[in-house]
């Protein structure tokens, strides 16, 4: 028997999405340059490594957890990545001793380093069984005096043309940063979708103790979930970092509540067990384009982060709401 539609489960399942895109449709009736190529592009620039960040979020909201230190770990990437960049001739160069390092090779130093903080949080995680929250509550304030210890409170620039290029250029017409943001796309698809990993991810969050039986090794399970999201940190970092052309201790500030109501939004439950690939990305979207939104109407900046708090509340609500109407 064939299934019918419910209009009204779509209704609550996608509220927050047909409200978005009803409110971008206003703004772009009542104001000028908003549906305009320019406008696309930089929506398409900020979208790319908050997607990054989002996808590694996702992997630790589909096992029942969450990852809080997500936006300080976004701030000291960035900040090494400022350290190991600036060029050999800036006079106020963090590291003078250091020599003239690509920025591939920069990326990858970068991304080693916070791998460990990952491993660590997916240690205390699996093995002290220390809860998701409170685990990554404490790393994210270990990351933000670590951040503020190494670079001494003081905003750093200085990049050399190479490094800045990773987010200004582009292949034909399409960003760099958005070629980056496409790999890790399909990246993450794959692992989600055609892998072992993936499976055991998605019945982890589905019931912990049911996968432990069945045989899933839960333990190396959650310490690559989490070393995997801090590389995409350390990825988002790099991106931003070149993106901003600068780095401090603010930087990636609040970055984590965004990933996570942007999972949300995209479908990706905070209940364990069920997430895509692509509601990541339209949550992502979602949540960027209410920002842009807002922006045209002239909405002060004060008044956005309440806007975007309650856009957080209400995504969890309504996902809690699923979650209890299935029981």
């Amino acid at each position: 028997m064939e299934k019918k539609f419910d209009f009204k489960k779509f209704l609550s399942n996608n509220a927050i999405i047909i409200l978005i895109i009803l409110l971008a449709l206003f703004v772009g009736c009542t104001t000028q340059n908003f549906f305009t190529e320019t406008n696309g592009k930089n929506l398409l620039l900020n979208v790319a490594p908050r997607f990054i960040i989002a996808c590694g979020v996702s992997g630790c909201l589909i096992t029942k957890g969450t990852d809080l230190s997500a936006g300080r770990q976004v701030g000291l990437a960035a900040c090494f990545s400022a350290m190991l960049l600036q060029s050999v001739d800036y006079s106020a160069r963090m590291l003078p001793w250091l020599p003239d390092i690509p920025w591939p090779v920069a990326l990858l130093i970068v991304m080693a380093i916070m791998a460990c903080f990952g491993a660590i949080n997916g240690c205390i995680i699996a093995f002290l069984k220390v809860p998701p929250f409170i685990a990554t509550l404490g790393m994210q304030t270990i990351v933000y005096g670590l951040c503020s210890v190494i670079t001494n409170n003081q905003p750093m620039g200085g990049y050399k043309q190479s490094y800045l290029t990773v987010a200004s250029g582009t292949l034909g017409p399409i960003p760099f940063l958005a070629i980056f943001a496409l790999i890790v796309g399909i990246f993450f698809w794959f692992l989600y979708n055609k892998t072992r990993h993936g499976k055991y991810m998605y019945a982890i969050g589905g019931n912990e103790n049911a996968a432990q039986v069945a045989g899933v090794n839960v333990t190396a399970s959650l310490i690559r979930i989490y070393i995997l999201a801090s590389c995409m940190y350390a990825l988002g970092g790099f991106l931003v970092g070149a993106k901003a052309g600068g780095a401090s201790t603010n930087t990636g500030n609040g970055y984590e509540l965004e990933a996570i109501a942007a999972c949300t939004i995209g479908g990706v439950s905070t209940n364990g067990g069920v997430g895509k690939v692509s509601g990541v990305l339209v949550g992502v979207l979602v949540f960027e384009v209410l920002k842009i939104c807002l922006q045209f109407l002239g909405v002060d900046p004060a008044y956005t982060y309440i806007a975007q708090g309650l856009v957080i509340v209400i995504a969890v609500a309504l996902d809690l709401r699923k979650y209890l109407a299935k029981k």
